[in-house]
């Protein structure tokens, strides 16, 4: 008796090479963004009024310059709002955002970013053209977006 072939039928699409799915495929461009002189009272409202963790702080030439995030803001009602503090006059975003942050390439793989978010522990990376002007976010819930969709073509 021969040997029999499991492998069953051969769909056509085996052998080609997958197209890529990128960064700026699935990254947002429509953002909230922040100036430096917002005070932080603006931006938790504007967090709260869009269901949104953070977002990016950007100068006049929409150049990246920071993050505030709900972490940041919770400092500052700690800092102040929990021991009946007045608030303080400069409770800007300047004060408070990230300014040590982290970026990713419109041109990264999707599934190279799902590792960088893994190792990382970010929630979102904002995306920047080569002369840092910010031109999109991609959080966490793209790269959930992209798996599915992948998911959808080629898993049965």
């Amino acid at each position: 008796m021969g040997i029999k072939s499991f492998q069953g039928k051969r769909d056509e699409s085996q052998g080609k090479k997958e197209e890529q799915i990128l960064v700026s495929d699935y990254m947002t461009t429509k953002l909230i963004t922040f100036k430096a002189d917002d005070s932080l009272d603006q931006v938790i409202s504007l967090l709260i009024k869009y269901k949104i963790s953070g977002g990016p702080v950007v100068n006049d030439k929409n150049e990246l310059i920071g993050i505030i995030s709900e972490t940041d803001c919770i400092k500052h009602i700690s800092e102040s709002k929990y021991y009946n503090m007045p608030s303080d006059t400069n409770n800007t975003v300047g004060k408070y955002m990230v300014t040590d942050v982290d970026t990713i390439d419109k041109n990264m793989n999707i599934f190279d970013a799902a590792f960088k978010f893994i190792s990382s522990h970010r929630r979102r990376f904002p995306v920047v053209d080569t002369k840092g002007k910010l031109i999109g976010q991609l959080s966490q819930k793209d790269v959930l977006k992209a798996a599915i969709k992948v998911k959808g073509n080629t898993w049965k």
